[in-house]
């Protein structure tokens, strides 16, 4: 299945106001498309549809709530006539022990992560099976990986996989001209540290090593007129999962390293941070305390792979035929 051209989409992405989503809304304008911005901070919001222009409208919007959520299709369809691509970024953490966390701050976490982007598919793909396009989901290495301190957010994105290959499955079986890709990414450098709650007597980061979240909205505008099933973000991630399906247990006794490396030297910001209600939003990168990668070649290989196996196999013909003139010259000596 091949998409339109981005300059001729409508793409919707959630989670706009900050982070991937913000990148990823800021790349698919300079690309030509139209672009359909949803986040809870409005004020946010309107000020990046005033600085992209006309080919921009936003809606704000908490995607744990339905009516939220069909509120952005109303809004697409009345603007841009409807959509192409739906892209489902929003999401937040908790940094902290599972036991320590208040019940409201793990059931909130739930409802934007989970049922956010449940909310966001399922109504997507209402309009979608009729028009044809591209759901897009964004879960994370904690898909396959657990993550202590961060175990709702590992939960969550574990939950995201699940539901993104059922729909998946169930799309390919009506034989519904919808695409349905589940994006993974590593540590981007983005400021969900910073909008995290933290139950930690520690600033929150993320472990090392951190890639830039045009890397992740490279992968998911990528997925929207090419669709793969799967990309994961990040050589770095990838190894790690890896690692961990080939000697889980050898993954869990890495557990104190994880922890330690989740924490800054500094005390906590802002401990309550935006779980709860929208703030420190507008900001595409945070502050890592380590170096961040300029790109990912893992990920670009992979989005391209016919590519790849070109350049490999030229590299091969190349060494091949060194070492058979080699060999010859060597023969008539």
């Amino acid at each position: 299945m091949v998409h339109k051209p981005l300059r001729e989409q409508v793409i919707v992405v959630t989670g706009a106001s900050s982070g991937i989503g913000l990148a990823t809304v800021r790349m698919a304008a300079e690309r030509g498309a139209r672009v359909v911005l949803a986040a809870r901070s409005e004020n946010v919001l309107a000020a990046v549809a005033a600085e992209l222009g006309s080919k921009t409208t936003y809606v704000a919007a908490d995607v744990g709530r339905r009516e939220d959520v069909q509120a952005i299709v109303d809004k697409a369809i009345a603007t841009f006539g409807g959509f192409d691509t739906w892209v489902n970024v929003a999401g937040l953490t908790i940094y902290g022990p599972l036991r320590e966390i208040a019940y409201e701050d793990h059931e909130r976490l739930i409802q934007t992560n989970l049922w956010g982007t449940v909310n966001g598919s399922l109504v997507a793909v209402e309009h979608l099976r009729r028009h044809e396009g591209a759901l897009i989901n964004v879960g994370s290495i904690a898909s396959d990986l657990a993550f202590p301190f961060q175990g709702l957010y590992a939960t969550s994105k574990h939950a995201v996989k699940g539901f993104t290959d059922t729909l998946r499955m169930e799309l390919i079986a009506e034989g519904a001209p919808v695409s349905v890709t589940l994006v993974k990414p590593a540590s981007i450098d983005t400021p969900l540290p910073q909008r995290a709650r933290n139950y930690m007597n520690r600033e929150p980061t993320l472990p090392p090593p951190i890639y830039p979240p045009e890397e992740v909205a490279n992968a998911i505008l990528h997925a929207a007129v090419h669709p793969q099933r799967d990309i994961f973000v990040g050589g770095g991630g990838k190894l790690f999962v890896m690692g961990k399906e080939f000697a889980p247990g050898a993954y869990d006794e890495l557990a104190p390293a994880i922890i330690a490396l989740q924490k800054r030297s500094e005390r906590p910001r802002d401990p309550e941070g935006a779980l709860h209600a929208p703030k420190h939003a507008g900001a595409v990168r945070g502050d890592p305390p380590v170096y961040v990668m300029r790109t990912s070649a893992y990920t670009r290989a992979t989005l391209h792979p016919l590519a790849t196996v070109s350049v490999l196999t030229a590299a091969l013909a190349a060494t091949a035929a060194i070492m058979l003139g080699t060999r010859h010259r060597i023969s008539r000596r």
